[in-house]
């Protein structure tokens, strides 16, 4: 299932934020996968976030807090369509916890990493994409 990490410098983001953060972008994933909001995709849906020392992340040009937002999803997870649905929602969700302005998008990165078919796997077992689109189509029916 999904998972999305952010890396930022230590001391950015309160821990009240980071916490609120953590939630909020698994959710942005899982809405832009297309995958029901239920127990069991929430529960699969994992965010990390990563604090490195202050100043070991930064531009050349100044000391400006950078942040990397790390998405990984099954290959056929996502078009292109909610590729960049999912970087403009997980960009504006980093850039108000940290309380950056528009002009600060460039200091915001999203790579997207497309696990392909039969390289992942959890409880001993390969997981497969159309297995878990398949569990998907079925919890949204049941409503």
């Amino acid at each position: 299932m999904p998972m999305i990490s952010l890396t930022v410098p230590e001391g950015v983001l309160t821990a009240e934020a980071a916490t609120e953060l953590q939630k909020t972008l698994a959710t942005t994933l899982l809405h832009w996968e297309g995958a029901p909001d239920n127990a069991m995709f929430r529960a699969l849906a994992w965010c990390r976030i990563d604090e490195v020392p202050a100043g070991r992340f930064a531009s050349l040009e100044d000391d400006l807090p950078r942040f990397r937002v790390d998405v990984t999803v099954p290959e056929g997870a996502l078009s292109d369509r909610r590729k960049e649905g999912l970087i403009k929602q997980v960009t504006g969700d980093v850039s108000a916890a940290a309380g950056l302005g528009e002009h600060d998008g460039l200091r915001v990165w999203v790579l997207i990493h497309e696990q392909p078919e039969g390289t992942w796997g959890a409880a001993s077992n390969v997981i497969r994409f159309a297995e878990l689109k398949k569990l998907a189509q079925a919890a949204a029916q049941q409503g």
